[in-house]
């Protein structure tokens, strides 16, 4: 006799999710079916730039259904014009194509640059990107990325994408050759376990792919929309990439993302990249909602403070338990544990009502909403004390 079916068994497995049912959020908090509340310093990973259900969001939502959800992106529509409008004016870029989600808005980039390459390099494709980069779970952006273990995935995958390693410009120097068209790289590699790109190396980049007529491509999927403590991370640097691709924080939990570039790189012509729902009215209405919100200087230097909380109290924790490094830019932050044990940490965590990642077996990773509270930030780090304590 079969077993009864699990009311999870119809979702496909491709992640281990614990056996509750979300069912409600507001600001940092979770909660479950059963009543249980969590403090989450995930926040989707790093979407929920305003937390869970912003009165923002709400408002555009409820407003942008009631007059217009979708219509062909063979059209304009005023949220679309809106918030390209506000990427462009505060930004150094002058044209937005916008996508679905960050992997996307990576994948128009490549695409991006490989015609700018059939146009003006004689056909160079090849894009030069960093070992322990993430840029996606298409084939392509799998293939751009430096994620261990990825290159045996999925076989054959797409060629063109020689691994530098971060904050090496020798090495980076040593993949470039004729079919050379671009450099692209994280400002900060999230999914690599939060390591910072230097400012020596971003200048030199810059510098470099300048000498050499190549495209500097910024992927600020994750760094993008204030998550640094800046509008965007390049700002950190003074420099200016000729390309950038956002999501995650962009739509602030609805689907979004964008390919942004300097007016001489973009060079599709009608009818090469595309997509039914790019640019929809609903989803554009939401990003111009959180955008307006995020790049208020005011919040912004409350992301700043609390990043520096969080980053202090990191530390704290760290020199009682015997820990290591904390590294991170605003409220993007990671603890490198002593030993191999994030994941077990992870779920004595969320047991204990707190959301935390591990995006690598020895790093514990912090992507709370941008308005977060010293005080939320306080209770969060007293719990997971006593997880560790545990």
């Amino acid at each position: 006799m079969a077993s009864p079916r699990s009311r999870f068994d119809s979702i496909m497995f491709t992640t281990k999710r614990p056996p509750v049912v979300m069912v409600r959020g507001r600001g940092s908090w979770l909660e479950d079916e059963d009543g249980k509340k969590y403090l989450d310093f995930i926040q989707g990973w790093a979407v929920n730039g305003l937390g869970h259900a912003p009165a923002p969001i709400v408002e555009a939502v409820v407003a942008q259904a009631a007059c217009l959800i979708q219509c062909s992106p063979s059209f304009y529509s005023r949220p679309l014009l809106d918030l390209a409008a506000l990427l462009v004016d505060h930004s150094a870029f002058d044209r937005v194509f916008f996508t679905n989600c960050g992997a996307e808005a990576n994948e128009g980039a490549i695409k991006l640059a490989r015609k700018w390459g059939q146009k003006y390099r004689g056909g160079a494709y090849e894009i030069v990107t960093m070992n322990n980069s993430f840029h996606g779970r298409t084939l392509a952006t799998m293939s751009a990325s430096g994620r261990p273990g990825w290159d045996r995935l999925f076989e054959p995958k797409v060629p063109g994408f020689p691994k530098a390693s971060l904050n090496d410009l020798s090495s980076v120097e040593r993949c470039i050759g004729e079919r050379t068209v671009a450099v692209m790289v994280e400002p900060v590699q999230g999914e690599g376990g939060v390591n910072l790109a230097s400012q020596d190396f971003i200048a030199g980049l810059r510098d470099l792919t300048r000498r050499l007529g190549l495209l500097l491509i910024f992927d600020e999927v994750q760094t993008g929309i204030g998550r640094t403590g800046k509008l965007f991370a390049y700002e950190h640097f003074g420099v200016e990439p000729d390309v950038m691709t956002l999501g995650k924080g962009i739509g602030g939990g609805a689907p979004l993302g964008a390919l942004l570039a300097r007016e001489e790189v973009c060079c599709f012509e009608p009818g090469e990249q595309g997509g039914t729902f790019n640019g929809g009215a609903l989803v554009t209405a939401v990003g111009a909602a959180v955008f307006r919100v995020v790049s208020d200087p005011a919040f912004l230097a409350r992301v700043r403070a609390a990043g520096d909380h969080l980053q202090s109290r990191l530390r704290e924790l760290s020199a009682t338990h015997g820990e290591g490094e904390v590294r991170g830019r605003g409220l993007l932050a990671a603890l490198v544990l002593a030993a191999e044990r994030a994941h077990d940490i992870v779920a004595r965590a969320f047991d204990a009502g707190l959301l935390v990642n591990a995006p690598r077996a020895n790093v514990l990773r912090f992507m709370p909403a941008l308005n977060v509270t010293h005080d939320e930030i306080d209770t969060f780090i007293d719990r997971l004390d006593a997880v560790l304590r545990a």
